[in-house]
């Protein structure tokens, strides 16, 4: 049986320490010491989109990975004006650079006492 995007989506943000999931605005949403570090959506309010949403460092950073691969990211609705990024989860999906991402969106997120004890 073939994983749903979701469910590896899943996989990767539960793997980080003290991950957990709920449902926020209707949506599989991951969070770390309550603070959300990702976001799945599957046509999120009919937009046609499979995405998963995570952190930026800042929105210089948002802008630059948006502007350097386009294909990959975009500024997601409700979240974009705090500097997150979607990741488009069609077609051939780079898994590793998903991964990163969820993780360093999790290390954004995450609270001091977890990244001082060796984080991911």
């Amino acid at each position: 049986m073939t994983q749903s995007l979701l469910d590896r989506v899943r996989e990767v943000a539960l793997l980080l320490p003290e991950a957990e999931e709920k449902v926020s605005h209707g949506q599989p949403t991951f969070f770390v010491d309550g603070t959300q570090f990702a976001q799945f959506r599957d046509d999120h309010h009919g937009d046609g989109l499979t995405v998963v949403c995570v952190k930026t460092g800042d929105a210089d950073e948002q802008a630059m990975l948006i502007e350097a691969n386009p294909a990959v990211y975009s500024s997601p609705a409700y979240l974009g004006a705090s500097g997150w990024v979607a990741m488009d989860l069609a077609g051939d999906v780079d898994w590793a650079l998903v991964e990163d991402r969820i993780a360093r969106s999790w290390e954004l997120a995450a609270p001091r006492r977890l990244l001082e004890a060796g984080g991911r």
